[in-house]
């Protein structure tokens, strides 16, 4: 059955607006290639949309040809304002971006665990608020949370969790209070972290693939076929509470210590690198950052040493031995782990150190490549981003010796931002969804 002209008016609309928010600004001719309609169906698509202030001229094309340049068509950006939050344990990030996801103005505000719940809810929404301000925005359209804990699939509300803090729940239904005309949602911060990868970072290339969050805490995300998977209750990822080799206890509905969490968790990674005989710079309070960080450094150092004396390279990175070059570049594991030593004693604890990382690391996605068989995890998070190369070639050379399912373990691009970036993503799609729709409630310029 044909579609109707309304119907087929409202899908073009919609094409080329997608096609502006994906391409960024274009001309008449540039959108009839695009879209394969014709040049009458474009201009009238054109005249609706400039109508509906969803579209204006930017500019021009600057085409070489007889007669005036054709004019170039963008998203009108400020007809919509969007903010992000990324809330923590230990405090909050804000972001506030128009509608083609420019970001206008961010920032972040530590909140301690001393705080009441009244307090640390009125902090945060005061930040949202100066930074609205700050971006020059009169009202909010959509607001997207990212927070850790368990998201409710019925209701989408954040539930209950003894292990967060209470002004997480309070904060969703303060920021709907103070902010009456915004749309807010909230989304398991992993889950955001996964989208944020896979549409701007390491997992471009990805429709199947699972992220292992490192950072206060642990979990995953799982991409499946395209499509993030939350599961029935809302816990997909919840790889914290996986019962794991040699814990003291197993660990329970509400505390997952026992659990992996218990290995990997920022707490543990600390732990673990004083064993490891990881020092820490004197009057530095030791964070798992800071550990992984400066491990993997010592590790790449040692590594380019070990390099330079096996190739006798100079200032141009390459040298010949033997009648044949060799290069610099290439990966750690051309690079054989007794040399490391050798060249450089002082990376011997960060060596250790990153080994027994990845062992523990391996317990979890060994866990999840054997059930999921994702071919890609992606090491995320501040931690994960630490570790860079160095850690996740170690994770996958595990992974390769414990399950015969191939598995390509990459560090994250987009390390704790991913979180922000995400939520970000789901405001501007939300935004975009409703605005781009016709027939929706009358538009409104923020």
């Amino acid at each position: 059955m044909p579609a109707s002209p309304s119907t087929a008016r409202a899908i073009n609309d919609r094409l080329a607006l997608r096609l502006l928010q994906q391409e960024g600004p274009l001309t008449a001719g540039q959108l009839k290639q695009l879209t394969g309609l014709s040049r009458p169906t474009v201009a009238d698509l054109v005249e609706r949309l400039t109508a509906a202030g969803l579209i204006t001229v930017v500019g021009e094309s600057g085409e070489q040809r007889r007669g005036p340049n054709a004019k170039v068509y963008g998203i009108v950006a400020d007809r919509a304002h969007l903010a992000a939050l990324d809330i923590r344990t230990e405090g909050v990030a804000v972001a506030v971006a128009d509608l083609v996801g420019r970001v206008l103005a961010e920032a972040s505000a530590p909140i301690g665990d001393d705080t009441g719940t009244g307090p640390a809810v009125e902090q945060a929404v005061t930040l949202v608020e100066r930074v609205v301000k700050e971006a020059g925005a009169d009202r909010l359209h959509t607001v997207g949370i990212g927070a850790p804990g368990l998201i409710d699939p019925a209701s989408g509300e954040l539930r209950d969790s003894s292990g967060l803090p209470e002004w997480h729940r309070r904060l969703v239904a303060a920021l709907q209070e103070r902010l009456p005309e915004a749309r807010v949602s909230v989304e398991n911060e992993t889950n955001l972290a996964a989208l944020a990868e896979q549409r701007d970072g390491v997992a471009r290339d990805r429709d199947t693939f699972v992220l292992l969050w490192l950072g206060h805490g642990t979990g995953a995300a799982v991409v499946l076929d395209g499509a993030l998977r939350r599961g029935a209750s809302g816990g997909t990822g919840e790889i914290g509470f996986l019962p794991v080799p040699g814990a003291a206890a197993l660990p329970s509905s509400t505390d997952c210590e026992g659990g992996f969490h218990s290995l990997a968790a920022s707490g543990a990674v600390v732990d673990l690198a004083a064993r490891c005989g990881i020092s820490v710079e004197p009057g530095q309070e030791p964070s798992a950052v800071g550990v992984v960080r400066a491990a993997a450094g010592l590790v790449r150092s040692a590594v380019r040493d070990v390099r330079g004396v096996e190739t006798g390279a100079g200032a141009s990175g390459t040298a010949s031995k033997g009648g044949a070059s060799r290069s610099m570049g290439g990966t750690e594991a051309s690079v054989s782990p007794r040399a490391v030593p050798v060249a450089s004693p002082r990376a011997v604890p960060a060596t250790r150190f990153l080994d027994a990382l990845a062992d523990r690391l391996a317990v979890g996605v060994a866990s999840v490549v054997a059930i999921l068989d994702p071919g890609c995890v992606v090491l995320g998070g501040e931690v994960g981003q630490a570790g860079g190369d160095e850690l996740a070639a170690r994770v996958q050379d595990r992974i390769a010796r414990m399950t015969p399912l191939t598995t390509e373990v990459r560090t994250t691009t987009l390390g704790g931002s991913a979180v922000l970036r995400g939520a970000l993503l789901t405001a501007r799609d939300r935004a975009q969804e409703e605005l781009f729709t016709p027939g929706e409630r009358p538009l409104r310029r923020s």
